[in-house]
């Protein structure tokens, strides 16, 4: 113990002595002295005379004050050298041999400093190799007492790409509590290499192994490029050990590609759900975008508020966010100013069935382009509501479409469900009358380009079912799940806008587009995921409980109303769906039906059953 004890204290004095700039310049004075002195030494077999001791000495001073300077000037001494990378080292090297190319000019000029030719060789090697050694010693000695040090919990990294290496890197230089061990990674070839000074230990098969041998405390799972299926299958294989896991953002969230510690969360379901990075045509979409007036309404949803941060990141002239809760725009306002924001952004609060007001907001602010998220979406809420249903998702849809073409806009993106697609519920059948009037509003108005985006439930988004047994689980149960069988189609907002982005690029005025939303998830098996997540066994800890289909609600949803339908698009994501129509008026429909039912001629099972006539005809 007092060996140990020893070693530590003089491994953090020389750390300490590493890190300190004035020491460092001491330490590369006295190593560079040194190099003369082997030069001339080995030349002389070791012993120099007297008449060689005055001509080293100058050269020594010169050879010295020169490269020292030289390495000042690089900034060589505000380096951190415990902490330093391979790019610190590359900085010394540059400077070293710019600082022996003033020497040997100096050596040129000045005829009276003279050094024969073998010493000046082993000089400028021994110098090199001296200063390397004795920075490299510094980085060895952070690793050892990184790893010795009492409170560090012990990781292994999953992935040895860029990420991988980033984040190694990242915990020594700042000290985390987290020492890295070594890396896992799938490549056979990486296998026994060493990467950012730490081993490959294996591969994912040999996880069993590793974690017991290494005694492995935490595992970060460093891929932001995983999908959810490889995630799953890690989890799987670390499931049976006590070991915290930690996950990095996917590509989408690493934005500007930089990785560090504090990027590291536990994992959570939308990591689990990851899909292959979307290619997207960059270019295009910052030409729809770039310079525009852009008008998002429903902005402060959550797929609003996602349209409204990707817009800003393509550089419009000014975005219009347009919401009916004054709340939800504040809180979209106050996350673009907390991000840096720099476009001007107009929050405008109004109802999109407002004709009076929307007219207005189109006339003073003439926007170029549309994205039409606003709209009621929670079944069995509008099962109650369907005169609201009716009047914002279907009559709202035609008021901002028309007004679209009114005042010139170029092209209208609306947002469309899956629910759509032989609607059970009222919330559905809205949206389906809303895809209806966009295509009949296109023929009204030729010059503007309409398009509809269909897609499926996104995570996360206020209302699903996620946010609420994240709740149910917090408050210890249980978790309560309408079927055993129920399934929904899943994807992440930031995926879901960005394929939304590059349908509007697509468009040529009168599509309906439907988004690759892979596999359908089954709700139980998600719930049973999220409580396991949370540490806990579904069933034992956390009850599950089964409280049957609410109205409106279906077992599983479609994305189609006929495959056959369906066409291929230059997007493997995205696909088009024949839409056909015929001659009737589904505006006037709508219309009459809020009159009735307004001057209660109907009633509410009356509009219902009206709502879904309507939505059945034919198209």
């Amino acid at each position: 113990m007092f060996f140990c004890s020893l070693v530590n204290r003089f491994i953090s004095a020389w750390l300490y002595a590493g890190s300190r700039n004035r020491r460092v310049l001491v330490f590369d004075v006295i190593l560079l002295t040194c190099a003369v002195f082997l030069g001339y030494a080995l030349r002389l077999t070791f012993f120099v005379n007297m008449g060689y001791w005055r001509e080293m000495e100058k050269v020594a001073l010169f050879y010295v004050t020169t490269l020292v300077t030289v390495m000042y000037i690089g900034k060589i001494y505000c380096i951190a050298w415990p902490q330093a990378s391979v790019e610190e080292y590359a900085r010394l090297f540059r400077c070293y041999c710019s600082g022996a190319f003033v020497f040997m000019l100096e050596l040129f000029f000045l005829n009276w400093l003279k050094i024969p030719r073998s010493s000046l060789v082993i000089m400028l090697f021994a110098g090199i190799f001296f200063l390397v050694f004795v920075r490299a010693s510094w980085r060895l000695a952070a690793v050892t007492r990184f790893r010795d040090k009492l409170g560090f919990k012990r990781a292994l990294i999953i992935g040895a790409g860029e990420a991988g290496t980033m984040l190694a890197r990242d915990l020594v230089r700042n000290k985390s509590n987290l020492q890295p061990i070594g890396f896992i990674d799938e490549n056979p070839q990486l296998t026994s290499m060493l990467v950012a000074s730490l081993t490959v230990l294996g591969r994912g098969k040999d996880l069993p192994v590793i974690l017991l041998r290494e005694k492995i405390d935490t595992v970060l799972i460093a891929l932001p490029s995983a999908t959810g299926t490889q995630i799953r299958s890690y989890l799987d294989m670390l499931s049976p050990y006590n070991v915290t896991v930690r996950v990095l953002p996917s590509l989408i969230d690493l934005a500007d590609g930089q990785v560090n510690i504090g990027q590291l969360r536990s994992v959570s379901l939308e990591d689990l759900l990851r899909r292959e990075p979307v290619t997207l045509d960059n270019f295009g979409i910052e030409n729809l975008v770039r310079d525009k007036i852009v008008l998002v309404t429903g902005a402060g949803g959550s797929i609003g508020s996602e349209i409204c941060r990707q817009i800003l990141s393509k550089k419009p002239k000014q975005l219009l966010a347009l919401g009916h809760g004054e709340m939800s725009i504040y809180s979209l306002m106050e996350s673009l100013i907390q991000a840096g924001n720099k476009i001007p952004v107009k929050p405008l609060i109004a109802d999109v069935a407002d004709t009076a007001m929307m007219e207005n907001i189109y006339r003073e602010y003439r926007p170029q382009l549309v994205f039409h998220a606003g709209a009621h979406k929670h079944v069995p809420l509008m099962e109650e509501n369907p005169q609201e249903a009716l009047r914002v998702n279907s009559f709202g849809t035609w008021n901002i479409a028309s007004l679209a073409g009114k005042f010139g806009v170029e092209r209208m993106v609306m947002i469309s469900t899956d629910k759509a697609v032989n609607p059970t519920s009222v919330m559905g059948a809205t949206k389906r009358i809303a895809e209806k009037l966009i295509f009949y509003v296109q023929k009204e108005y030729p010059d503007t380009k309409y398009m509809a985006v269909r897609f499926g439930n996104v995570l996360g988004s206020r209302g699903s079912v996620v946010p609420k047994f994240e709740k149910q689980i917090e408050a210890g149960g249980p978790v309560t799940v309408t079927d055993k069988n129920m399934k929904r189609y899943f994807m992440l907002i930031p995926e879901a806008v960005s394929l939304v982005l590059q349908a509007g690029t697509m468009g040529l005025g009168g599509e309906l587009f439907v988004l690759d939303m892979g596999d359908p998830v089954n709700i139980t098996e998600m719930a049973e995921t999220l409580i396991r997540l949370h540490g806990y066994k579904p069933y034992k800890d956390i009850k599950i409980e089964f409280t049957g289909i609410r109205q409106g609600e279906k077992l599983y949803e479609e994305l189609f109303y006929d495959a056959k339908n369906v066409d291929k698009t230059a997007h493997e994501k995205i696909f088009k769906s024949r839409f056909a129509l015929d001659s009737e008026d589904v505006f006037s429909e709508v219309k009459a039906l809020l009159e009735a039912h307004n001057s209660e001629r109907t009633s509410l099972s009356e509009l219902k059953d009206a709502i879904f006539t309507l939505c059945a005809q034919k198209g």
